[in-house]
């Protein structure tokens, strides 16, 4: 995933992991809305001050939060086998939602983003495209080694395979499982695997 957009002049590493730490930690904690920059900033040990040099809004910190909390997970490994990849790449997705405060605070961020249009705009610039870029790579490269037909419409394919993750993460009809990703995984290659 690309770095998020931010206000430049850090000065202290110290100050800003603690400043994304509080952000996920109250969002998950409170939701998304009922949390502000001076909570922030009290509970990450910083003035407010700090916060608005770096960021520009709540907004801003909670979505550089989760950027950076989702980037130990984000990348695809190319082991030469798609479908063990995408598993392995939408398990780690789904873990880390479900086993850590960041699938309650990316919740509360997709809801936030529904009503602030620069918000939802950063959301998808940031971890949206980056993330759909990622895999549609992978998959192009998997199109061309033979291992999906050739007339794999990649970009569906992506919308099948993570909107899974996220209706059952938004909308919690059933528990997040990780046992879902390799029913969502099978279920998409079974239309559109070749067959050597």
């Amino acid at each position: 995933m690309e770095p998020v957009e931010s206000v430049p002049r850090r000065r202290n590493e110290e100050s800003h992991r603690a400043i994304l730490h509080a952000a996920i930690t109250l969002v998950a904690e409170k939701g998304f809305e009922n949390v502000t920059v001076e909570a922030i900033a009290s509970h990450a040990g910083v003035g407010k001050q700090t916060i608005y040099r770096w960021w520009r809004s709540k907004g801003a910190v909670v979505l550089e939060a989760i950027n950076d909390g989702f980037a130990d997970v984000a990348a695809f490994p190319d082991t030469g086998d798609i479908v063990a990849d995408l598993r392995t790449q939408m398990e780690n997705v789904t873990v880390k939602l479900v086993t850590t405060d960041f699938g309650s605070a990316y919740r509360g961020l997709i809801a936030a983003a529904q009503s602030d249009p620069e918000l939802a705009r950063k959301h998808i610039e940031q971890i949206i495209e980056p993330a759909s870029v990622a895999c549609r790579e992978r998959l192009i490269r998997a199109r061309d080694a033979g291992q999906i037909r050739s007339d794999t419409d990649v970009q569906t394919t992506i919308d099948l395979l993570y909107g899974a993750i996220y209706y059952r993460l938004l909308l919690s009809t059933r528990p997040l499982a990780t046992e879902q990703v390799a029913q969502a995984v099978d279920l998409v290659f079974a239309g559109i695997r070749t067959f050597n």
